[in-house]
């Protein structure tokens, strides 16, 4: 199922699963959400990763053909999967965790019927937790993958064209990306979350609201889509938020840099100043074990002593976070929340893909 030179890896994942089962009581757990899929296993397939917490893993395959290795079981369906258990010996699990964030109704009925006698529990905690702690070798993947998204928005400001519009310049950055080798996918975390490979808002489309949360806004080309670029026109004294995602080998970096066009007036860059100031300060104060909402305060206070609580994470609609962790999705745990949604969060590790850093676009 996967290379043998990254065995030890998919062992370390599967053991920290594993052990979290155990702590809770529950004997397996049953994977089939993608990104879950390729956290434990290497790569996406059709089918599930079933653990133990006594560390047996299979991988039962529907698709693609031609997967081999001696965790590789080929079944028809789900309701297959307990008889190939009993084949190798293994129980039936009296406690089954599934993904219920991410697994449609219907689908966990038919567990429930192909499992008779298991109870059904919630792991999903179990797999954003395992994911929310990077192992080295995927630290090194996010390294890797901001490395080539960093060398991508250094060629940003050359192919501005005076007269563009917000549309045309994201459309030249996406091509950067996808020729510098991004896989163009923009995996996010939560069902009513959609964007396409990331986003790009010039003046005032940027306080358009969306249906989501994001710090971000954007009218968007249309109201099945609405978020980001509208077609506004860059003009002289306007800035322009870069956020695109930069997927280059399976781990999203979320790079945000502002440039600007020409002159902008002292309110912005004053803000602007105050994002690097506060990016700055949260990396430099917090570390392993730090409480989110700490982060969260932190930076409000910041934002509230310089007179700019009123454009903090937002203007027209704000959103309650000031940072999230980077991953197989771009947006996994820990997030640095408001305290009222998160007074038992951890912060695992504080280094991040993003940052405020502002670029010049054209002439001044």
């Amino acid at each position: 199922m996967y290379p043998s030179t990254f065995k030890s890896e998919i062992d370390l994942r599967r053991n920290k699963i594993a052990d979290s089962l155990k702590s809770k009581g529950i004997d397996a757990i049953l994977i089939c959400d993608n990104a879950n899929l390729f956290y434990t296993s290497s790569r996406v397939f059709s089918g599930f990763t079933y653990i133990t917490a006594n560390g047996e893993e299979l991988f039962f395959v529907r698709r693609p053909v031609g997967l081999k290795g001696d965790c590789t079981v080929y079944i028809r369906k789900v309701e297959n999967i307990a008889e190939e258990l009993g084949k190798r010996g293994i129980a039936i699990p009296a406690r089954l965790a599934v993904e219920l964030d991410t697994t449609p109704y219907n689908e966990v009925k038919r567990y429930e019927a192909a499992f008779a006698g298991s109870e059904i529990v919630d792991g999903s905690a179990i797999m954003h937790a395992a994911r929310a702690v990077k192992t080295d070798f995927e630290v090194e993947q996010l390294r890797k993958c901001g490395i080539r998204h960093t060398e991508s928005y250094h060629r940003i400001n050359k192919v501005y064209r005076e007269g563009m519009s917000d549309i045309e310049l994201q459309i030249e950055i996406e091509r950067i990306l996808r020729l510098e080798g991004s896989l163009g996918q923009f995996r996010i975390s939560g069902r009513s979350m959609e964007i396409f490979m990331g986003n790009l808002l010039v003046g005032d489309n940027a306080d358009n609201p969306t249906p989501y949360d994001f710090a971000m806004g954007g009218a968007g080309l249309s109201s099945s889509l609405p978020v980001g670029s509208n077609g506004t026109l860059i003009k002289r004294g306007n800035s322009v938020m870069v956020d695109m995602c930069g997927n280059f080998n399976g781990y999203m970096t979320d790079m945000t840099r502002t440039f600007r066009c020409g002159e902008i007036s002292d309110l912005a860059k004053q803000a602007h100043q105050l994002s690097i100031d506060i990016c700055n300060t949260l990396a430099a104060n917090f570390h392993a074990g730090s409480r989110a909402a700490d982060l969260y305060e932190k930076a409000m206070e910041m934002a509230v002593a310089a007179h700019l609580d009123d454009y903090f994470m937002g203007h027209a609609q704000k959103a309650g976070f000031v940072g999230h962790g980077v991953g197989i999705e771009v947006n996994e745990m820990p997030v640095a929340i408001q305290q009222r949604d998160s007074h038992r969060a951890k912060v695992c590790n504080p280094r991040s893909g993003s940052g405020g850093h502002r670029k010049h676009l054209c002439g001044a």
